[in-house]
């Protein structure tokens, strides 16, 4: 089964909150625990991912918390997942460069493989942290 860790829902969770309510500034790890529902000790885990890979800017003092580094229309849902996850590869070969697969060298669906990985990327590239702020509704989903 392919799935996005727990951290990495939850920080994709506190990201869309952040980028729903764009007239406030900044945010503390208390305010995003209350307001999502994720337990302090992982927002605050969250925060200090987001803030190394330059997703989330953060300011000290009373007045400080965390906020965006760009607006919501300039992050990619690929871009967030790479913070939160690393570099996306569905499968060993997948990624370029050596890795641990015995059948490297022959296997013949390393380039499927990694054409379906490009694809799945390409979707993820396509939507933005504001595309995930607006909630759908039934029927608007659609895969094009």
């Amino acid at each position: 089964m392919m799935k996005i860790s727990k951290i990495t829902d939850y920080g994709i969770l506190v990201l869309t909150h952040v980028a729903r309510h764009k007239d406030r500034e900044y945010w503390t790890a208390k305010d995003l625990s209350a307001a999502t529902g994720v337990p302090l000790p992982t927002v605050g885990k969250v925060l200090k991912i987001l803030s190394k890979g330059d997703v989330l800017v953060s300011t000290r003092g009373s007045q400080g918390g965390y906020r965006l580094a760009k607006v919501p229309e300039e992050f990619t849902l690929a871009r967030v997942l790479e913070v939160l996850e690393g570099k996306m590869a569905l499968t060993e070969c997948s990624e370029n460069g050596k890795h641990g697969c015995e059948l490297q060298t022959s296997c013949v669906n390393k380039s499927n493989w990694r054409k379906i990985n490009k694809a799945i990327y390409g979707a993820l590239d396509k939507l933005s942290l504001a595309d995930m702020a607006r909630p759908l509704l039934m029927g608007d989903f659609n895969v094009n």
